[in-house]
């Protein structure tokens, strides 16, 4: 079978010459071709082929024969090869150009820059090119990055990607989203949903999906249109949503009139068993939390001076010379909205607080309090207890964060203001640095005011406890998902008791899950334990916060900005979906496929 194989295989390859030298013919790309004309035969056989020949160029190649005619066949096909080589050439450089415009046109957008910035770019590149390779300046000359360009091939980006989230989303088989609300530049509230989802794989999706603007009332009717209506234009399975994640705002989880409401009723109605999760912002939850710490005589002081040196040009300029002499740095304002401002701010004050002292006393507004040696210690607690706060807000801040690493952080810090209440009890401030400072001057005889800071750490302990209760119904699941090996079956649901116990006995399993993080963990988990890998990818899928939305609105300010509130909520989008993508990457190449490059001149157009 094999040598006839290679018969037949010899026997075409002497036949193709025979006709190559006889009519003038060859195959090009598979295709016959005649190489005087370069026209393509319809149907590759001798027939077809002789008749062409004979009926166009046999009169005046028929004079051709021997070796001349094999001569005359080779020079033909040695041009052919040449136009086909220049067209290759000028495909390729083409397609180089075009990929290099979608590219920049992708940093541009990254780097939250205005479109005409690509003008900008090109005449940067063009001064280059003069100067290092002139020979390549004609390739530079030919990339197209024009204001319309540059947005042309934004929303393509944007295109490209929302077609590939789509088919992510096909493949889910738990979802969950995230939603928030902000208002931009023009007083427009735009409402930006998340989405994260786990296919059959336990590989976790983690996209931007809309920027949504209501432009008029945004009631929780509003809000859930336009949440319903992004989501449908991905195309979910509603059947698949496991969690909603909000800022816990009434309009988000009022129980009539709320978005997370309205969604219940939705997906009981496709189910009347379908139940999912509403999830308050950890990170809003620690911040509110905080705020139980009302210290007010001792903020109102500290901001009463910043705003004093601050906001006043003369008292900052003056201040700031005062820094200078002593090797200081600046003192920054103290804003609500920001997550960590407080703590900064508290810390900067008491790293200073000689310099302001002298500076106030200097202005005739002079701080009493700074000469107080209970309320020093009360702003040193304050410096202390914030700094513990903001390390755990840090912890919990980023993308891609599993909600039980999150519940881990908030049950572990838990644990450390309950250490924190009995070490100060027995006036022991090892974990309060600033306050130790303090009570070892010769001013405070080493006394800390223990009960009334024990009895604000036990506050905040309650707080912390009413606030994340909703996580403790959830706590058995957590700690399944965390650690499935040490899990006492009889304390697991009757449904994935058995499955639980196989998993246990698996040593091949238990290996991996030593060496491997969790996430990667359930990738290795087979088809025999279906309800342990529903119940994972479930988890997996959780939002534990709105910080994606609030990275989000970040780069909507930037883009959005006063210098360019025209923005058009479709270029918003566009630019914002290629910015903040993290698992998936705009297929270039295949956008390339459908393009040429196109010279473009220089443009006026404002942004």
């Amino acid at each position: 079978m094999i040598s006839k194989k290679r018969t037949v295989t010899e026997e075409h390859r002497v036949m193709q010459e025979k006709w190559k030298i006889s009519y003038f013919f060859a195959e090009v790309n598979g295709k016959p071709t005649c190489l005087i004309c370069n026209q393509i035969i319809a149907v590759s056989k001798e027939y077809n082929i002789r008749r062409h020949y004979t009926s166009t160029h046999a009169s005046k190649y028929d004079v051709y024969s021997g070796k001349l005619r094999e001569e005359k066949v080779k020079t033909l096909e040695q041009s052919l090869k040449r136009q086909q080589s220049v067209y290759q050439r000028v495909h390729e450089a083409s397609d180089t150009a075009v990929r290099a415009s979608y590219r920049i046109a992708r940093e541009i957008a990254v780097s939250s820059k205005l479109f005409s910035e690509g003008d900008f770019i090109k005449k940067c590149m063009m001064m280059a090119a003069e100067d290092i390779c002139p020979e390549k300046r004609r390739s530079f000359a030919n990339i197209s990055l024009s204001r319309n360009t540059v947005a042309e091939r934004v929303n393509e980006l944007s295109e490209n990607l929302n077609s590939q989230l789509k088919e992510k989303v096909a493949k889910f088989v738990a979802f969950s989203v995230a939603i928030d609300e902000s208002t931009d530049i023009t007083d427009i509230a735009q409402l930006a949903v998340f989405i994260r989802g786990v296919d059959e794989n336990m590989q976790v999706t983690e996209e931007f999906v809309e920027l949504v603007p209501m432009k008029g009332t945004t009631t929780g009717d509003d809000r859930f249109v336009s949440l319903t209506g992004a989501l449908d234009r991905i195309g979910v399975d509603w059947k698949k949503t496991v969690s909603l994640t909000t800022d816990g705002a009434s309009q988000m989880v009022g129980r009539k009139a709320g978005v997370t409401a309205k969604l219940k009723e939705k997906l009981l109605t496709l189910n009347s068993d379908h139940q999912i999760h509403s999830v308050h912002c950890i990170i809003r939850r620690e911040v509110l939390c905080s705020k139980i710490l009302k210290m007010d005589h001792v903020m109102d002081v500290v901001v009463k001076a910043v705003n004093f040196i601050r906001a006043r040009g003369l008292n900052h300029r003056q201040f700031n010379c005062l820094l200078e002499e002593t090797h200081s740095h600046g003192l920054p304002y103290h804003t609500d909205v920001r997550w960590l401002s407080r703590g900064i701010v508290l810390k900067r004050f008491y790293e200073l607080r000689s310099e302001i002292q002298s500076f106030m006393h200097n202005k005739g507004r002079n701080v009493q309090e700074l000469k107080d040696y209970d309320w020093l210690q009360d702003l040193a607690f304050m410096v202390d207890m914030t700094e513990h706060l903001n390390l755990l807000n840090t912890r919990l801040q980023g993308r891609n964060k599993l909600v039980t690493d999150m519940h881990e952080s908030i049950r572990a810090f838990e644990v450390k203001l309950k250490l924190f209440e009995r070490q100060l009890a027995a006036n022991n401030a090892a974990h309060f640095p600033t306050l130790k400072s303090l009570q070892s001057t010769p001013e405070f005889r080493g006394i800390i005011s223990r009960e009334k800071y024990c009895n604000m750490i036990s506050k905040l302990l309650n707080e912390f406890g009413e606030r994340f209760a909703d996580l403790k119904n959830l706590e058995s699941d957590f700690s399944i998902f965390r650690n499935p090996f040490a899990a006492n079956p009889d304390e697991t649901p009757e449904d994935i008791q058995l499955e639980l116990i196989d998993l246990q006995c698996d040593s091949a399993l238990k290996e991996k899950f030593s060496s491997v993080d969790i996430g990667t963990f359930y990738q290795y988990v087979g088809p025999r334990y279906p309800r342990i890998k529903c119940l994972a990818s479930k988890i997996m899928s959780m939002f534990g916060s709105t910080y994606v939305c609030e990275q989000l609105f970040s780069l909507m300010n930037l883009n959005k900005s006063g210098l360019r509130s025209r923005l058009t909520n479709e270029h918003l989008n566009s630019t914002l979906k290629v910015a903040i993508a993290q698992s998936l990457a705009p297929n270039i190449d295949e956008l390339v496929q459908t393009k040429r490059c196109q010279v473009s001149g220089s443009s006026t157009t404002r942004n």
